[in-house]
């Protein structure tokens, strides 16, 4: 089963409210070198390495660890920073004035939050932990520094790739399809980070799920009870053993041949 990197203990918890960050550089005293954090060899394999991957006297980054159920930030909130993903996973969605929830986005270890409020200096979405996480804050200041710069060309170019998936996702495909490429690209995802694309745990919920994928609660429950008794997978509440990745693959490929 996938597991999260675990957080050392030393590291310093800070606090950010709705608010700008306004994040000082802290002291060694206060922070961890990525040099020397747990998940850094995944940040690499994602192509997230900050610069001191490779230098242990340069800039720390403060860190802020949230628990399961905790928002990292909301929509009009403002923004004078960017997260990165050190430990856990975390929802993305937009609440509607009525209440209702639409997930925009999942994220992982060695993934990035707070794109959205660059331009505006204000968020367009909310953040929220779906397990004990940890992030590192980058302030805006520390992203004009070349090397942070080319990274974040580098991640923003990956997050237009990811909407047009996203929009194929939801305009082409099948309830049963948008399923198996979820699933698909979680596992994908999750191999990146060295942990099993077979044997998961899902965050998320079966609403979540739907949320994301423009279906029902009812129509995900199904799917999942359906590719179980199918034999694609193995689901005992969120833990998903995946038996025949094949058919999954196939299944998930299947619009393209219509």
């Amino acid at each position: 089963m996938a597991v999260s990197f675990p957080a050392p203990v030393s590291v310093r918890t800070h606090w950010i409210d709705d608010g700008p960050a306004h994040a000082p550089v802290p002291s060694s005293q206060e922070g961890l070198r990525c040099l020397h954090c747990t998940p850094a060899e995944a940040c690499r394999r994602c192509r997230l390495a900050a610069p001191d991957m490779a230098l242990e006297d340069v800039a720390l980054y403060a860190r802020r660890r949230l628990k399961r159920g905790e928002v990292l930030y909301r929509a009009g909130g403002s923004c004078d920073c960017l997260y990165a993903i050190r430990s856990g996973f975390f929802k993305c969605g937009i609440v509607s004035h009525d209440g209702r929830e639409q997930v925009t986005s999942f994220r992982m270890a060695g993934e990035i939050l707070g794109l959205d409020g660059i331009d505006n200096a204000s968020h367009e979405s909310e953040a929220q932990a779906l397990e004990d996480s940890e992030v590192c804050i980058i302030t805006h200041t520390q992203l004009d520094a070349p090397d942070l710069r080319r990274w974040l060309y580098r991640v923003m170019s990956r997050e237009m790739t990811r909407d047009h998936g996203v929009m194929l996702l939801l305009g082409r495909m099948s309830s049963e399809e948008r399923l198996a490429a979820f699933l698909l690209h979680l596992s994908q995802r999750l191999l990146a980070r060295g942990l099993s694309a077979r044997d998961f745990r899902l965050r998320m919920s079966r609403e979540e799920i739907g949320s994301y994928l423009g279906l029902t609660v009812e129509t995900v429950s199904r799917l999942f009870s359906r590719f179980h008794d199918e034999r694609l997978l193995a689901v005992d509440k969120k833990h998903i053993r995946v038996l025949d990745y094949e058919v999954l693959t196939t299944m998930a490929m299947g619009f393209t041949a219509r």
